[in-house]
Order: C-alpha cells, then sequence, then structure tokens
C-alpha cells in the first residue's frame, strides 16, 4: 500500500541530507544569521556540538509569525520571486530549520530591533510548542540540544568532541574569509577557538586590505606576505583573492579556499583549474596555498545541485577555468623571481651560535690581552693565497650589486661553495643560489618559449595505434581532435568504441599511447578539458631541463656566475625549481647581523 509519510519523518529523512554532523547544523545557521545582516556571530559548543550548540547573531530577527512559518520545511524569505535561477542569499532551501528541529531539541528566539519583547519556540524532536515571550536582545538565538538524539544511527557515527569541534572551526573559517565585514567567534568547553573582530571600517573602504587582513588571521601571516594579489574578468565574471608563492605549498589541498558569490564550495573544476595553474611549478604531491573569490553572474551558475551547497555548476565551465588559469598564471609571471620569505626565515633558524673550542688559544703563549696571541702562525699568507683568485682583473666584472645605472636585486657573485651554492653579495644582504635548481628553471622557461613559438613538435607512428576506448570515450575525443592535434595529438574515430593514433607529441618519446588516450577520454568526461596531455608535454620539458641543467659538482668560473644570476632576474618564476623548490635564500643584512649580536 502506498502512504504518505509522516511530517516528522520526512523532516528527519530531509535532515539525513543537509545536517550530517555539528559542523553541518552551525554552518547551515551561521549562514543564516550571514543572511540576516549580522554584524557579529558568536558560537558555542559543549562536547563538540553533540550534547549543546548555540548561534547568536545581531541580526534584522523574526516576530512571532515568522518564527512558526521559519521552522515549516521551505519556506524562506531568500526567494522573492520564486527564481531559483536568481539567487543573491547563502540559503534558499528553507529546509535547514525543520530539519535541524527534527533530530534535536531545538530552541529559537528572536526579537526584531523595533519590538519590544523577544519570543521564543521550542521544538523537541520535531514536537512544536507555541511561541512565548522571552527575554533577548535584538537578533536571533538558535539552541541545539542532544543532536541526533532522535536518530541513534546518526549519532553514533560522529567523531571525538575535539574532531568534531575542529570541523565546526574549519566550516566557520571559510564563511569568516568570505564576509571580512562581519566579526566571528567560536567557543568550546570554555575554551575560545575562533576571535575575529570585523574588519576595521577604514579597511573595508579599500576592500583588498581588509580580505588580507583576514585571510592573515585565519591562514597565517605567512601566507599574507607571500601571496599575490589576483583580480581579473573575463564575460561577466571576475576573479579576486590572494594566490600563495610556489615556494609556500602544502602537502596536501587543505589550504586551499574556493568561493562563488561567497559561499564556500569544494569543487573539483576550481581545483583542478588551480592545479592546472601551477603544475609548472609544484611536484605532484605539492599543493599551493589560495583563496580566490569568483563573483559570478546568478543566472551563469546553479547552486541548487547538492542539499549542503557546497557544490555549485556553472553554464560554461570552460570560461570559468580559463579566467582562473590564466589570472594565475599571469599573477605568477608578474612575480618574477620572487620566492617567499618563509624560505629565508627558516634558513635563519637553522643557524645556531658555535659554542667555542675548548683550547681558545691552542698556538702561541696562552698568556696576556692581547689578541694577536691567539692568532695561529701563517694564517696571513693562508688568507691571502686563498683570496687572491677573487683579486684577479678577469674575476671582477661586477664589483657591487649597481652597474651602470643598472641595479642588480640577486647581487654579483663572490663565491661558489661546495661546488654546489653560488654565494653573491647584493646592497641589503646575501644570497645564496642553488645552481642546478636555478639553471634547471630557466632551462625549462626557454623550453615552454620555444613551445610557444614553434609549436609543439610531432612525431608519426610507423605503425598507427588503435586504442579501445568504448563509444563514449571515442566520441568525447574525437570531438576534441582539433585541440589535441595543436597539443601534437593527432588522431581520428576508427570503428565504434575506438579511435587511431597517427601522430604524438616528440617531446613525449616512446610514450605509452594506450594509457595516454584512456587517461586523456576519462579526463575529458570528469573535466571537459585535455589537461592530461598538457601536464604530459610540460612535465617532459622539466624531466629535460632537469637532465640538462648544470649539475651540482661542477666548478663555475666568476663570469658564469654572474650570468646565472643575470638570467634569473630576467626570467619568470626563477624563485623555484620545477618541483616547487626554492632555488635561492635572501638573508638581510639586519637578520645576519643579528645572529651575531650586533642588534
Amino acid at each position: 500500500m502506498l502512504r504518505l509519510l509522516p511530517t516528522n519523518l520526512v523532516n528527519q529523512i530531509a535532515a539525513g541530507e543537509v545536517v550530517e554532523r555539528p559542523a553541518s547544523a552551525v554552518k547551515e545557521l551561521v549562514e543564516n544569521a550571514i543572511d540576516a545582516g549580522a554584524h557579529r556571530i558568536a558560537v558555542t559548543l559543549k562536547e563538540g556540538g553533540r550534547t549543546f550548540l548555540s548561534v547568536v547573531d545581531d541580526g534584522i530577527g523574526m516576530t512571532p509569525d515568522e518564527l512558526q512559518l521559519a521552522v515549516e520545511r521551505h519556506c524562506t524569505s531568500k526567494l522573492p520571486d520564486d527564481d531559483l535561477s536568481d539567487i543573491h542569499t547563502l540559503g534558499f532551501r528553507g529546509e535547514a530549520l525543520p530539519s535541524i528541529a527534527s533530530v534535536s531539541r531545538f530552541t529559537i528566539t528572536s526579537r526584531p530591533a523595533a519590538a519590544d519583547t523577544a519570543w521564543s519556540l521550542a521544538i523537541d524532536g520535531g514536537a512544536r510548542a507555541k511561541p512565548i515571550p522571552a527575554a533577548a536582545p535584538a537578533g536571533t538565538r538558535v539552541e541545539v540540544r542532544d543532536l541526533f538524539f532522535a536518530t541513534p544511527a546518526r549519532l553514533k557515527f560522529l567523531k571525538e568532541p575535539r574532531t568534531e569541534s575542529s570541523h565546526v572551526a574549519d566550516a566557520m573559517r571559510r564563511l569568516a574569509m568570505a564576509h571580512p565585514a562581519i566579526g566571528f567567534r567560536l567557543e568550546s568547553e570554555e575554551r575560545t577557538l575562533i576571535d575575529l573582530p570585523a574588519a576595521n571600517p577604514s579597511l573595508l573602504e579599500k576592500g583588498d586590505a581588509a580580505r588580507l587582513e583576514r585571510l592573515a588571521a585565519v591562514m597565517g601571516r605567512d601566507f599574507a606576505d607571500n601571496s599575490l594579489a589576483i583580480d581579473a574578468t573575463r564575460e561577466g565574471f571576475r576573479l579576486t583573492g590572494f594566490a600563495g608563492l610556489p615556494t609556500l605549498n602544502r602537502p596536501t589541498a587543505q589550504h586551499q579556499y574556493l568561493f562563488v558569490n561567497g559561499r564556500p564550495v569544494r569543487d573539483k573544476l576550481l581545483n583542478g583549474a588551480v592545479r592546472g595553474a601551477y603544475q609548472d611549478f609544484l611536484a605532484r604531491d605539492r599543493n599551493p596555498m589560495v583563496a580566490l573569490f569568483l563573483e559570478a553572474p546568478p543566472e551563469m551558475v546553479d547552486v541548487n545541485v547538492h542539499p549542503a551547497k557546497t557544490e555549485v555548476r556553472f553554464r560554461d565551465a570552460g570560461i570559468v577555468r580559463g579566467l582562473i588559469v590564466g589570472a594565475l598564471r599571469t599573477a605568477l609571471s608578474a612575480a618574477g623571481h620572487r620566492a617567499s620569505t618563509t624560505v629565508s626565515d627558516a634558513a635563519l633558524g637553522a643557524f645556531r651560535p658555535h659554542a667555542g673550542y675548548s683550547n681558545p688559544l691552542p698556538y702561541g703563549n696562552s698568556g696576556g690581552n692581547s689578541h694577536a696571541s691567539s692568532i695561529p702562525r701563517g694564517l696571513a699568507e693562508a688568507a691571502m693565497q686563498f683570496m687572491s683568485p677573487f683579486a684577479e682583473p678577469s674575476a671582477r666584472v661586477e664589483t657591487s650589486a649597481e652597474t651602470n645605472g643598472h641595479r642588480y636585486p640577486l647581487g654579483v657573485a663572490r663565491a661558489q661553495v661546495h661546488e654546489t651554492y653560488i654565494v653573491s653579495q647584493t646592497d641589503e644582504g646575501v644570497v645564496i643560489v642553488d645552481q642546478h635548481a636555478a639553471h634547471e628553471r630557466l632551462l625549462h622557461e626557454k623550453l615552454k618559449t620555444q613551445l610557444e613559438s614553434e609549436g609543439v613538435k610531432r612525431q608519426a607512428l610507423l605503425l598507427p595505434e588503435v586504442v579501445e576506448i568504448g563509444e563514449d570515450g571515442a566520441r568525447r575525443l574525437t570531438q576534441r581532435a582539433a585541440e589535441l592535434a595543436d597539443m601534437g595529438l593527432v588522431l581520428e574515430p576508427f570503428g565504434l568504441g575506438a579511435v587511431v593514433v597517427r601522430e604524438t607529441p616528440a617531446l613525449l618519446g616512446e610514450a605509452d599511447i594506450q594509457g595516454l588516450v584512456r587517461d586523456l577520454a576519462d579526463e575529458l568526461a570528469e573535466m571537459g578539458d585535455h589537461l592530461s596531455l598538457k601536464e604530459k608535454v610540460e612535465e617532459v620539458c622539466g624531466t629535460l631541463a632537469c637532465h640538462t641543467s648544470v649539475r651540482a659538482g661542477r666548478r663555475l668560473t666568476v663570469e658564469e656566475m654572474n650570468a646565472l644570476l643575470r638570467q634569473m632576474e630576467a626570467t619568470p618564476h626563477s624563485g623555484q625549481c620545477n618541483h616547487g623548490r626554492p632555488t635561492y635564500v635572501e638573508l638581510k643584512l639586519a637578520d645576519i647581523e643579528r645572529l651575531f649580536g650586533r642588534r
């Protein structure tokens, strides 16, 4: 017999999609507070939100009648024209409050600023009471006790309180990053986990300054000091935010924050675009730090594809991907040879004062106060012999960091250490260069330039190779045949569900054609782009550069060292090698003096 399910059971089923854990409930409630125009939002947890959580805001508040409507399913004030293609708020489904109330002991108290009295409404596992008068400031307070007590199966899958608290903190940080004008506070077990005051009004007028200040509070000061501003537009879309230098990287993508119209999202298309932009600068197991904010016309993006609203779909994904990749690569190119300051900070942290020798006066007379008595015989002569090669006229091609009006940011070469590292002197300190890593990047950029100017050289296969990939895969590849040919892969349909490969990029050499084509078909299905082929071609460029560059252990002349420094200054991305490691470390004179107690 078909029958309608009870309303409370329907709400519990909906809660299984909307409220996965305490962090889900907090996210929905904080989004409601943001939509309500709050300036301050405070969240309190007990046992990670399992036994108690509250969200308090100073937003517009609700009347008693609005309170009763707010806990009805699919009741919302955020779709005035009933148009899902024109959404300007974080929430719009009208499911969060009834879903949370159906699986917890729920109380909501609210008062509009113009009202004299607040009203409170309690719901116990879906059983609703009538609103009653209450004492409360303007705004709304939501209290959730015994979350999932009505659905024990879900309750037993919750993690330890500390783990659940960390998920709540992550959700709040993401929302806080997108809304610097709002103050956020999170307390758990009488500990303050997040305390982010609202941005100063003077900073808000500047826009980027307020956002960077909030990002620094969430992602760390290192990110703020070593990030590049992003601001680009394309066909109605605008991308802003900040991207970290390649040398500021992490082993996971945890520090990649992406937002669409102020909504934090986890989207494969956006993550793939970030990976594509940095693929030339990082090893495959390293990930950049970014915080990107995409403003899209509401009609060009669909946010109604997931109950938790963490996924979006774009009407034209190619525009968005191209915008992200282009903006990031432009910013990285403009950074030139810059490397993150964390590199030099780590180097300085490794220095330790020398403990001294057990016998400070091993030579000569041990008595007296004269320092000369402790100098070994022949030291002055040995020093003169050591320094003599650097006094030759041919070695002094450049004597200062400024010659003939040209400034040299990486200074002039003074020595080569362990036949691997170049030591140069700048106006402000010392630069230590890894000669192999630096030359590797220079060659890689030269190879890429040749590819762009001359195109990808192809090699014809003596025996064309047939690849069976199924009807859908063959169709996707043949639709992109012209684009693939530009990258050096020439293929055409071969019967039903197969393609025949006639030419491949010459750089790939003895490539696994079967695996390459299958990977392309799979990635086109998922990403709608030919990212894999680009990655493979550029990976080969990096491999060639690595094997062709100046090896560690080779002695360089002063002229060769200075030539390498000048090329680095003129080459984009030369601050890191192809694997994301720094090519040089800069030590400021002030920091060196501090090591010796001079400051």
